[in-house]
């Protein structure tokens, strides 16, 4: 979502060009050209590459999220839904950065 919504932003005509590799069968409304590719990452290599820069992307800020919250341990989960990040979160309750959708959350 963040990326159509910077994508929307845009006010470049090359824009019209863009076409976009989507990993799944997720159906979306855009005003530019996509395709969906079930198993994406396995059979695009863009959408592979994609994958590996997202997940470093993700496990560098959950390291700064870490030293922000460190009743976390993000560093050690990366905020996927552990056994230990389940605890943490019952025992703290969420913080800013937990998703009202991670399940947990709506528990605590």
């Amino acid at each position: 979502n963040a990326v159509f919504s910077l994508l929307r932003k845009f006010k470049n005509p090359d824009m019209n060009r863009i076409h976009i590799l989507v990993d799944g069968n997720v159906k979306l409304s855009l005003p530019y050209s996509f395709t969906n590719i079930v198993r994406g990452d396995s059979r695009s290599k863009t959408i592979a590459a994609a994958s590996i820069i997202a997940k470093v992307f993700r496990d560098r800020v959950m390291a700064i999220y870490d030293k922000i919250y460190p009743n976390y341990c993000f560093l050690q989960h990366k905020g996927y839904p552990t056994s230990q990040h389940r605890i943490l979160l019952s025992k703290f309750g969420p913080c800013l950065i937990h998703r009202k959708s991670f399940c947990g959350v709506a528990q605590n």
